[in-house]
């Protein structure tokens, strides 16, 4: 039995755990108005976010079409795999897995699972290498899902952004939330967590890093810890420093740029954490 892990792009997880594990990655579409562009392979992170602020027209994302699932799929049954297992960004938030659904339901005499782990970013990605992991070391699909369906009710993304104009800009918060935001110089912070997204507010940067680390000490112990940011490593880093004190593992942590599909919504300066807690 050879059993085999897909995601999508928006799962931020490092190009190495990628290689080790031969997860395979089917890109999200970043849409302009001068054409359409593959996250992850036809636009950097480092142009887009630089450009980011100067788009006249915010850029759109797009999920992946059917076929392109398919073909990915395909290939790899080609290439040996008896099974699937198709894990990806919050159906509350994107298309993307809805999308995997159908592909998986459209090739017959093929097993295919897909998982829905309520999360973005790491909080996704965080998934999949778990995956990855136990499909390495022999486990069966029924194994994998029980455990997957446990983590995703440890895992949470918590995030402080540096403004709300960018999800005003996208449609994802309405106006009268940015303009309270911009008026009062609010910054706003983002969680998400088993499906379901929240938003806080403090009154400044600092009050704003002061809740995420608040949040990280009231999660712990945790299993995994993981460092997230739009455009903003040294800011990450900063974070980092000031976390060590709360939980020392952060020290050993990832730190990741946010994929520019989530980065279009939220713009960029934005850090934050993924944590999957300990068992209890």
């Amino acid at each position: 039995m050879s059993l085999k892990i897909v995601t999508d792009s928006t799962c931020d997880l490092p190009q190495e755990v990628i290689d080790q594990y031969d997860i395979t990655v089917v890109p999200a579409y970043i849409n302009f108005s001068d054409g359409s562009y593959l996250d992850g392979i036809e636009i950097s992170r480092e142009e887009f976010y630089k450009k980011l602020p100067g788009y006249a027209t915010p850029p759109t994302t797009s999920a992946p079409a059917i076929g392109t699932f398919s073909k990915a799929y395909k290939k790899l049954f080609d290439n040996g795999a008896t099974e699937v297992l198709s894990i990806h960004i919050s159906s509350a938030l994107s298309g993307i897995h809805n999308v995997a659904v159908l592909a998986a339901e459209s090739m017959e005499n093929f097993v295919i699972k897909t998982f829905d782990p309520g999360n973005l970013s790491l909080g996704t990605g965080l998934i999949v290498e778990a995956a990855a992991k136990m499909a390495e070391a022999g486990k069966n699909l029924e194994e994998i899902l029980a455990k997957l369906k446990n983590m995703d009710e440890r895992t949470y993304t918590f995030a402080a952004l540096d403004t709300l104009k960018f999800l005003q800009r996208s449609g994802r918060i309405s106006k009268l939330k940015a303009g309270f935001g911009s008026v009062l110089q609010i910054k706003p912070i983002m969680r998400m967590h088993a499906g379901k997204i929240g938003m806080e507010a403090a009154r400044t940067s600092k009050g704003s890093i002061n809740h995420l680390l608040n949040t990280l000490k009231a999660l712990g112990p945790f299993e995994t810890i993981a460092l997230v940011h739009t455009h903003a490593a040294d800011r990450a880093e900063m974070l980092r420093e000031q976390a060590k004190s709360i939980v020392e593992q952060v020290l050993q942590a990832y730190s990741v740029e946010v994929t520019p599909v989530i980065g279009s919504h939220i713009g960029p300066g934005a850090v934050g954490f993924v944590v999957v807690t300990a068992p209890k």
